[in-house]
């Protein structure tokens, strides 16, 4: 066979050497990521109400219940929220904080470091924590609301609940974004920014007009983690409210855990995985398309 135009035989087999080298490894990653898919979309049209061995077809009742459900659309109407608010909340201070750590000249590392503490922390632990400090017989943030005269029950009532699980996922996850754009913020040249102050721009329109511009991708990379990650994660919600109070922090990933595990409803909880799956594929190929328009 005729080597490629301009391919070295060495080249070639080196490249041979890498593909033979990572086959393995694909094989094994391929194995445990496509069976379960497979398997959840089999599982999608099987019922297991009478025996979990031996499912029998049900066609596309699962689907139908799913769909039709008040509860799915509910669910995905507070995931909404939850995600929007949490995602420009996080966004908005993340920016904040990763500008100010990159305007401090000194013991900027320090201070990284140290907000970089929450991302440690394991989710499950945050419901804990969290529902320790809103508790409203002990808990530290409830008194300083009630010396404010707020006699409230932040995590049992339905007006508050929402915000009170946005802020725990505020709290645990900006510092992902800020360090995200931070790692931006220090590969911009110094040429751009001194040229600009030459022609008297101050420092907000050196953030408005070339800071920004210059990490929009970074930005972007930041939301695509955070966006396929605030859909999956349920821990948090799951210890500090179990989805409640009236249902009022149920988002799609708490109604999947209740479908599989509480109502043993193995075919609606893999066809609403998979609605879940198709949701997160869009977002991803959207941001994933906005990323590529930037570079273009």
């Amino acid at each position: 066979m005729a080597l490629a135009a301009g391919e070295s035989p060495r080249k070639r087999r080196r490249s041979r050497t890498e593909f033979w080298m990572l086959l393995p490894s694909m094989i094994v990653l391929a194995a445990v990521s496509l069976f379960p898919f497979f398997f959840m979309i089999y599982a999608s049209f099987m019922d297991y109400a009478l025996d979990m061995d031996k499912p029998r077809f049900a066609g596309f009742d699962n689907w139908k219940g799913v769909l039709t459900a008040d509860t799915f659309w509910e669910s995905w109407g507070r995931t909404a929220v939850y995600a929007g608010g949490g995602l420009i909340a996080q966004l908005a201070l993340g920016i904040a904080v990763a500008l100010l750590l990159y305007h401090i000249p000194k013991f900027r590392n320090l201070f990284s470091t140290l907000l970089m503490l929450p991302l440690f922390v394991a989710p499950i632990v945050t419901g804990l924590l969290w529902r320790f400090l809103l508790d409203p017989t002990y808990g530290l943030y409830n008194w300083f609301l009630q010396k404010l005269g707020m006699n409230v029950q932040i995590l049992g009532d339905t007006a508050y609940a929402m915000p009170a699980v946005i802020l725990m996922d505020v709290w645990e996850w900006t510092p992902l974004i800020t360090i995200i754009v931070l790692a931006g913020l220090q590969t911009v040249p110094e040429e751009p920014l001194e040229a600009a102050e030459v022609d008297g721009a101050n420092g907000w329109q050196k953030v408005r007009y070339i800071l920004l511009p210059m990490v929009r991708r970074m930005i972007v990379v930041a939301l695509l983690v955070r966006s396929m990650d605030i859909l999956r994660y349920v821990d948090t919600i799951t210890i500090a409210t179990e989805g409640g109070p009236a249902d009022a922090t149920k988002i799609i990933g708490y109604y999947l855990m209740q479908v599989a595990f509480r109502f043993q409803d193995i075919g609606g909880a893999a066809a609403l995985g998979l609605t879940m799956l198709i949701v997160s594929t869009l977002l991803g190929r959207f941001f994933i398309k906005v990323m590529r328009s930037e570079e273009a």
